[in-house]
């Protein structure tokens, strides 16, 4: 792991010499955790793999633009989102599979997947949170298991602070509902 700060790695990728240094530093310092918020979101461990790739690939095309108006793991963490809302998007239409089944489909995917391992209580989280609207599901995701704060969900998927409390507020009571008629 690296120990260079963001600025640093910018610096070093914006200079030709160590443009690929630097980027493999970047994606060595934020891939595990960029990793578990698209699991999070897809599941299954080779779409997740496959998710991350697309992610990498969009960063090495827009980190020369990037400005540094936010922290660069925002950023990171906005793309690896969004590709992995796309990736769902695309899934949910190839199999022209209604909302509900798809959900069904990756809970059942979740007992059978040899590379999630949990107890019966962390399983059934998973399997309440995949019951959630896909935004709540995102800010539960990123307030619960990440501990961000508000303010940098809100940077991250461009809503406001007041609108991400309440999603989570709505969250947190359809989990609840959700073990109490389990």
């Amino acid at each position: 792991m690296t120990h260079l700060s963001d600025k640093e790695l910018l610096e070093m990728f914006r200079c030709d010499e160590t443009k690929n240094y630097a980027f493999n530093l970047i994606v060595r310092k934020y891939q595990e955790r960029l990793y578990w918020q698209i699991r999070k979101l897809v599941i299954q461990h080779d779409d997740s793999d496959d998710v991350m790739q697309n992610t990498f690939i969009k960063v090495w095309g827009g980190l020369d633009g990037f400005r540094g108006d936010s922290q660069l793991f925002t950023w990171l963490y906005r793309i690896a989102t969004n590709e992995a809302l796309t990736f769902l998007k695309k899934k949910k239409t190839k199999f022209m599979l209604p909302l509900v089944d798809y959900e069904q489909q990756l809970a059942s995917t979740l007992e059978s997947s040899p590379h999630i391992n949990g107890t019966e209580i962390q399983l059934s989280l998973q399997k309440a949170i995949l019951t959630l609207p896909e935004k709540q599901r995102l800010v539960f995701n990123m307030k619960y298991f990440d501990e961000l704060k508000y303010d940098e969900i809100s940077e991250i998927l461009g809503t406001s602070v007041g609108a991400l409390k309440a999603s989570y507020h709505h969250a947190v009571k359809k989990i609840k509902k959700y073990f109490e008629e389990s």
